[in-house]
């Protein structure tokens, strides 16, 4: 049996946020809803764009480079978000190409991009990603070390940081991470937060997320 196209899973991925929203007494619209295309081509792409979506996520700025000048051209009002880990050596490249860029995790990274949207005189939208569950493996600073990468980025830098995300443990109930995240944010005055997957994007919103990035749900299994 064929998998239902992208542009139907879009619509039923809307429907679910509004939802979500409507029983946390918010408005869909307080919610973005990013559509993760990594991994998937043009020919995927194409039907989420003429459906209406305009904000896309990313993991590899290489990956973006190749396929997203193309089918900006045709679409020049998408708004592109770098959800995967950044190196600073691809901070030039990625201040160029993306929007907002939701990992900046250490000073190192604060710092390249800060350099390179002065060079370029852009400004991004920018998040701290938050390592929650304080896992070795997984990017993000710890959340004992965030106020101080918060005050570096806003003080010394100069950067205007949007809010925080983070990626909960596989093993863990997503909820105590999104609370965690929310309170974390509420004590350092950040409004936004970018959290929630195809798996718990509905348990994210109940928790004040502004951002939820879904892949699969709308492009189907990756490969």
């Amino acid at each position: 049996m064929s998998q239902p196209d992208p542009a139907y899973r879009l619509a039923g991925v809307r429907s679910r946020i509004a939802a979500a929203a409507a029983a946390d007494k918010r408005a869909a619209a307080s919610v973005t809803l990013i559509a993760v295309s990594k991994t998937f081509g043009a020919e995927h792409i194409q039907p989420v764009l003429e459906a209406g979506q305009r904000a896309f996520g990313e993991n590899r700025v290489q990956e973006a480079k190749a396929k997203w000048p193309a089918l900006r051209q045709r679409h020049p009002d998408v708004e592109l978000h770098l959800i995967g880990s950044l190196q600073s050596n691809k901070a030039k490249e990625a201040v160029l190409l993306f929007d907002a860029i939701h990992t900046i995790d250490r000073p190192k990274i604060a710092v390249a991009v800060a350099e390179e949207m002065a060079k370029q005189g852009r400004r991004l939208q920018l998040f701290i990603e938050v390592n929650t569950g304080g896992e070795p493996q997984k990017a993000g600073v710890l959340p004992k070390e965030a106020p101080n990468l918060l005050r570096l980025c806003r003080e010394e830098l100069k950067l205007e940081i949007a809010g925080l995300m983070c990626i909960p443990p596989i093993e863990e109930a997503p909820a105590i991470h999104f609370a965690f995240l929310a309170k974390l944010a509420s004590e350092l005055g950040l409004g936004s937060l970018s959290m929630g997957m195809s798996a718990d994007f509905e348990t994210a919103i109940q928790f004040g997320a502004t951002h939820v990035r879904v892949g699969s749900e709308i492009f189907g299994p990756r490969q």
